[in-house]
């Protein structure tokens, strides 16, 4: 019998999890391809590496954008290569694949994931939001007639779904989400230290002295990048209020979709919220202090996932199980 799989269909990281065995790949959606002959030259962690330190004829690409895939040829490519790996085609059979989306994704893009899926070697291939299967995945019972409230930070988009008796009540999604918190801080050091970083050093320096609010005074890193007056390689000191005030207006924008999200939301729900609190999943649950800053600002309590970056993946294992039962019946 061929394994079902999971597939956490990220813009910074693709998870795969497959039944009975749990997550075994996580590896960041990169491809490198060489633009003479069109090969694929590198997939994950060995593309990522590559990111800003490539000659002219490799190009390194991420074929997701915003969380809905951008370039379909080399997202198939990256995902044929990672169920290569698996080796989990059975020998008559082909795996079933769940694969999550974002809440605003469109139907031309979910039969471009659905494609991508049955090309690179899927059987039956379901799509599910990835807010319902991230509140699966960090331990919500969202199968009961009881609110649960979900913002899911990724890589490309923030979903905030309210959950009830297993079906997203009420949804928003926005593209503001660890990219461009990212380019925030790129935008941020350009402007206000004439340097001029790249994506890669901008993740380090949120995830080193990054926080949502209430930055600590003595959190400093020394950044390297290239003087934008001269051109010459430049060394300087940021410190944690700076990044702080790079996410400021970004951050913002999450807060106010929560808000709107919350108005959309039946009486009922809203009082569930209240004593259940709001689960914050995905790579941005890591940013310092943000539960305070959501619960600051929403006067709700907010609590983060155990395993925020793996909760999606997780979800697409416990829902796989489902569909093992519907499909007997």
């Amino acid at each position: 019998m061929s394994k079902d799989i999971g597939i956490d269909l990220g813009t910074a990281n693709v998870l795969i999890n497959v039944s009975g065995k749990g997550i075994v790949i996580d590896e960041p959606s990169v491809v490198a391809v060489d633009t003479n002959t069109n090969k694929v030259v590198a997939v994950g962690t060995e593309a990522y590496e590559m990111v800003g330190r490539t000659p002219g004829n490799i190009r390194v690409i991420r074929p997701l954008k915003d969380g809905v895939i951008a370039d379909f040829d080399i997202t198939e490519a990256m995902l044929s290569y990672f169920i290569e790996k698996l080796n989990v085609k059975g020998f008559m059979s082909k795996p079933n694949v769940l694969v999550c989306t974002p809440t605003g994704v469109t139907s031309i893009e979910q039969k471009a994931i659905i494609q991508a899926a049955e090309k690179s070697g899927g059987g039956k291939v379901y799509l599910d939001y990835e807010p319902k299967v991230a509140a699966v995945g960090a331990g919500l019972d969202i199968f009961k007639p009881q609110g649960n409230m979900v913002i899911d930070i990724g890589g490309g988009t923030t979903d905030i779904a309210i959950l009830s008796m297993g079906e997203i009540v009420t949804s928003k999604s926005l593209r503001y989400a660890g990219d461009r918190m990212n380019q925030a801080i790129v935008n941020y050091i350009k402007a206000n230290h004439q340097l001029l970083i790249g994506m890669r050093t901008a993740e380090a320096i949120k995830i080193e002295i990054g926080a949502a609010t209430d930055p600590d005074p003595d959190a400093s890193m020394n950044v390297r990048g290239r003087d934008t007056i001269d051109g010459l390689p430049k060394q300087i000191k940021v410190n944690s209020s700076e990044v702080t005030e790079a996410l400021q207006e970004g951050l913002q924008s999450i807060i106010d979709t929560t808000k709107q999200v919350l108005q959309e939301t039946p009486p009922e729900l809203s009082a569930d919220i209240i004593d259940r609190g709001i689960m914050i999943t995905g790579g941005g649950a890591l940013l310092k202090n943000i539960d305070k800053l959501i619960a600051d600002s929403l006067l709700v309590p907010v609590l983060i996932a155990e395993s925020p970056l793996e909760s999606v993946a997780l979800g697409t294992g416990i829902l796989l199980q489902h569909i093992e039962k519907h499909e007997r019946h």
